[in-house]
């Protein structure tokens, strides 16, 4: 019993961590108080996606005055599932403002 739980958790982990599923994207991405100009959906493997592995991503994502992201921060939700979302809104360009500002940024990541 002990072998098999261990074979199936370390299967699971290699398969996180290299990636080997085909990508797909999460389904929808909370608004913010800046507009977006530019955004980019995160991506949420098959593998993921069949296991039903979904959940909310919260980010703070600190934005430019010329809506250049810098950083994004996971303030909360399934850690499986951060790092893509991460990735995704790094990409993304907001319009520009009079200063920096600190976004609010949520994607939901749906298994159906």
């Amino acid at each position: 019993m002990k072998r098999s739980v261990a074979a199936g958790a370390l299967t699971l982990a290699v398969c996180f961590t290299a990636g080997l599923a085909p990508a797909a994207l999460a389904q929808k991405a909370a608004k913010t108080e800046r507009k977006v100009l530019v955004s980019v959906q995160p991506e949420y493997s098959d593998l993921l996606r069949r296991a039903q592995i979904g959940g909310l991503v919260r980010l703070k994502v600190t934005v430019t005055a010329e809506g250049k992201v810098t950083k994004a921060e996971i303030a909360g939700g399934n850690p499986i599932l951060a790092d893509s979302a991460v990735r995704a809104v790094m990409s993304w360009k907001f319009a520009p403002a009079a200063a920096q500002s600190i976004e609010d940024v949520s994607f939901s990541f749906t298994p159906h």
